[in-house]
C-alpha cells in the first residue's frame, strides 16, 4: 500500500483525491499556471505588526460569533453593492448596514489567499506564493504554521469549515480536521464539478475525514450545511464558521431554476456565472435567517470577500475547458486573477456586526493577512503560538471609522516577478525575459493605465530594493519543488 493510500485508509477509505495522485505529472495548464504565477508575484513589507491589547471585549462582553465567507473567483464589479446587474440582495444588505472596503487585497490566486488568511503571513514565507496546489500535488500548508482556526479554539471557540479547503490533500495531516477545525464538510482540492463533486473524475467530497456520497449542487449544499452548523451550535461557546463557496469558479454550472432567473442574459457563460453568484447570495440569506432565529445575529461578525479577482484570462480559468468568453468583470480595475495588477488582487469586501460596526467605508489599504490579528483581538484569543504576523489589527478602523493603519503591502514575490505598494506608489517588476518595470500612482490612476517608472528612478530603485530583499528571505515555491525537484 502506498503512503497516500495508507493516509486515505486512515481517513476512512474510498476512491478519493487523497487515495493517490489523480494522474502523473502536471497538466499543460498547471505547468503554465506555475510559470505564469511566477510572472504574477510580489514582495512584502519587512516590518511585522504586533497585536496590541484590544478593548473589544471590555465590560464582560461575550466573545462574538465569527462567520467568515469567501467567494471563489468573484469579479470586483459583480456584486450589487458595486453596481452589478447580478442580483445580490443579501450581500447588498450586509454592505449597506456594515462597512465596505476601499482597497481590500488578497493574493492573486486561491491557495495563497486562503493560506494568508489562516496564517496571517504572506505566502512567500512558507512556499505557497506560486500558483495553486494542483490535484497531483504532494505538498500543503506547512504544518509548523499555527492557523487562525487553532488560535480561535484556544479562545474557546467551536470551529467549522464548510466548503473549499485547497491547502493540502495528499496527507491527512494537511486536512482541516487536523488543522484546528472541529468539523469539515466540503472539498479538499481546488476545482470540482459542481454537481458530481469530483476532480478529474475522482470524487472529492468529505464530511470530516471521511468520503461522502451526496447529490446536489455544491454551493447550495454549502449554504444548507452552514445553516445546520448554526442550528446545531451550542451557545455555551462562540462559533467560528469559515464558509468557503466554490462559486463562481469554473466550470460554469448552476441549477436550472437559477439559470431561469437570468434568461435575459444571452451569453451562456455569463448567465451561468450570474446564476452561481445568486446561489451563493441565497445561501448567505438562509444563513442570516438561521442566525436570527437562534438569537445569534446581533453578536455575530460577518466578513465577506473573494479569494482573488475574477478570471479574465483563460490561462487562469482552471482545469475545465471553457468555450466562449470569460464572464467576470473587475471594472474599473486592470486585468484579473493570476496577475499582480489591481484586478487580480483587489476584491469586493465587507464586514458587518450589528451595533458594533457602524455603516460606512474603511479607507486605505487592507490585506487579507490583517484578518488573523483582527479576529484574534475581537475574540480575545491569545497570540504567541503563531509565527510572527504580517497582519495588522484593524479593529479601530472597523469600529471607529478610522482609516486603515497599513501604509504598505506586498502583492507577492516569487522567482520571476514581484509587486509591492507603499502609500499610493505601486511597483510591478517582471523579472522573466522580456523583463519589465512598471510604477503606478494608484491615487491618480487606480486602473493602472500610465507607467510612471521612467520619470521616478529613485522610487523605482527604492521599491526594487525592497522586492530584492524579500526575495532573499522567501522560501522557494513548493509547486516548483514538487513538480521539478
Amino acid at each position: 500500500m502506498s503512503e497516500l493510500q495508507a493516509n486515505n485508509a486512515r481517513a476512512g477509505g474510498g476512491e478519493t483525491i487523497a487515495a493517490g495522485k489523480v494522474r502523473s505529472g502536471l497538466t499543460r495548464r498547471e505547468a503554465l499556471m506555475s510559470g505564469a504565477a511566477f510572472a504574477a508575484a510580489v514582495g512584502m513589507p519587512a516590518c511585522l505588526a504586533a497585536l496590541s491589547p484590544s478593548p473589544v471585549l471590555a465590560n464582560g462582553a461575550a466573545p462574538p460569533n465569527v462567520v467568515y465567507i469567501i467567494a471563489d473567483d468573484l469579479g470586483f464589479a459583480d456584486v450589487g453593492f458595486h453596481g452589478s446587474d447580478i442580483k445580490t440582495p443579501n450581500l447588498d444588505r450586509l454592505a449597506e448596514t456594515g462597512v465596505t472596503f476601499d482597497a481590500f487585497y488578497t493574493q492573486p490566486m486561491c491557495t495563497p489567499t486562503r493560506a494568508a488568511f489562516l496564517t496571517g503571513r504572506y505566502p512567500l514565507r512558507y512556499g505557497l506564493q506560486t500558483g495553486v496546489i494542483p490535484s497531483p500535488g504532494s505538498y500543503g500548508l506547512a504544518l509548523d504554521e499555527y492557523l487562525l482556526s487553532q488560535t480561535m479554539k484556544d479562545a474557546g471557540y467551536r470551529t467549522a469549515l464548510v466548503g473549499k479547503w485547497h491547502l493540502g490533500h495528499a496527507k491527512v495531516e494537511y486536512w482541516p480536521k487536523q488543522r484546528g477545525f472541529d468539523t469539515f464538510y466540503g472539498a479538499l482540492v481546488g476545482e470540482i464539478d459542481h454537481f458530481k463533486h469530483s476532480s478529474h473524475g475522482v470524487k472529492d467530497w468529505y464530511r470530516d475525514n471521511k468520503p461522502l456520497e451526496e447529490n446536489g449542487f455544491d454551493n447550495t449544499l454549502f449554504g444548507d450545511e452552514a445553516v445546520r452548523v448554526v442550528e446545531g451550535h451550542d451557545p455555551a461557546a462562540p462559533l467560528f464558521l469559515y464558509l468557503a463557496f466554490t462559486a463562481p469558479h469554473t466550470p460554469f454550472q448552476a441549477p436550472e431554476d437559477y439559470l431561469d432567473r437570468y434568461k435575459h442574459i444571452a451569453d451562456e457563460n455569463r448567465r451561468a456565472y450570474a446564476a452561481m453568484i445568486s446561489v451563493l447570495d441565497d445561501g448567505i440569506g438562509k444563513l442570516l435567517t438561521a442566525l436570527e432565529k437562534r438569537g445569534m445575529r446581533d453578536n455575530t461578525l460577518i466578513v465577506f470577500h473573494s479569494d482573488n479577482g475574477g478570471v479574465t484570462s483563460s490561462l487562469f480559468a482552471g482545469d475545465s475547458k471553457v468555450s466562449g468568453g470569460l464572464p467576470a468583470s473587475n471594472a474599473p480595475l486592470r486585468d484579473g486573477k493570476g496577475t499582480l495588477y489591481e484586478g487580480g488582487t483587489r476584491v469586493a469586501a465587507l464586514a458587518n456586526w450589528p451595533e458594533r460596526i457602524k455603516p460606512g467605508k474603511v479607507g486605505g489599504m487592507v490585506h487579507v493577512v490583517d484578518m488573523y490579528p483582527t479576529l484574534a483581538a475581537i475574540a480575545g484569543a491569545p497570540l504567541g503560538k503563531n509565527k510572527p504576523l504580517d497582519g495588522m489589527n484593524l479593529w479601530p478602523a472597523l469600529s471607529e471609522g478610522k482609516p486603515s493603519p497599513r501604509g504598505e503591502l506586498v502583492y507577492n514575490v516569487d522567482p520571476m516577478a514581484g509587486a509591492v505598494r507603499k502609500d499610493n506608489w505601486k511597483f510591478v517588476w517582471k523579472a522573466a525575459l522580456p523583463s519589465r518595470l512598471e510604477l503606478f500612482d494608484l491615487a491618480a490612476d487606480p486602473s493602472e493605465t500610465k507607467d510612471l517608472s521612467a520619470g521616478n528612478a529613485d522610487k523605482v530603485r527604492e521599491l526594487q530594493d525592497w522586492i530584492t530583499s524579500l526575495a532573499g528571505e522567501m522560501v522557494q515555491p513548493l509547486l516548483l519543488m514538487d513538480a521539478y525537484g
